[in-house]
């Protein structure tokens, strides 16, 4: 089977971040240390900004194509997995665990975030970095028209009209620290401006 059409896509599309949300990326992995479970890794965006204090990261990437790209990304600290979260089974409890622009793709996030939970030890830490869902405006309403039409079909499952920070909390996390952030102007009706860094323990 080749490729999908978003494992065709996404590369291009990380080749072309704006600084605003690589400079996310990196605050959202500052201060880690010890194991952490990465879940989405895409091609590896993240590796390079791992503090040298993270001695282990595990990262789950099961789209193919995004894989191979991962692997040549990771450095010996990494290990790429072919597995889905929900068909991943840790040994070892994490002292962290990272989503970038993950949970908008997965089908049924609350699970995941449930799931991550109990791979975290006590205290263990969940850093997210997350599309969200826009607090009105005509941007609410291209985020639900796009999430009904063709953005999940291009995107690998994006859905743009999610609350990430309910998800988390949900779950029994506390959110220690939230900022809200978007990517574009304001009158640029982009689904996926909006989005959330948060930092929350277990």
């Amino acid at each position: 089977m080749g490729d999908s059409l978003f494992e065709k896509i996404w590369p291009q599309v990380v080749r072309h971040e704006p600084p605003l949300l690589r400079e996310l990326r990196g605050r959202n992995l500052a201060g880690l240390r010890g194991r952490v479970l990465e879940v989405g890794a895409g091609t590896g965006t993240n590796f390079p900004l791992y503090p040298r204090e993270v001695t282990e990261v595990v990262a789950l990437e099961p789209a193919p194509a995004l894989r191979r790209r991962a692997v040549r990304a990771a450095d010996g600290r990494i290990e790429v997995r072919p597995e889905r979260l929900d068909q991943f089974h840790g040994a070892e409890p994490f002292d962290a665990v990272v989503f970038s622009l993950v949970l908008c793709s997965l089908p049924d996030p609350e699970s995941a975030v449930r799931q991550v939970r109990e791979l975290l030890r006590p205290g263990g830490e969940l850093r997210f970095l997350e599309h969200v869902a826009a607090a009105g405006g005509m941007l609410e309403g291209v985020q639900k028209v796009a999430d009904h039409t063709l953005w999940p079909r291009l995107f690998g499952n994006c859905h743009s009209h999610r609350d990430a920070e309910s998800t988390i909390t949900g779950a029994g996390f506390q959110v220690t620290a939230i900022e809200r952030r978007m990517l574009a102007p304001s009158w640029v009706p982009f689904p996926t401006s909006p989005v959330v860094l948060g930092h929350s323990i277990r």
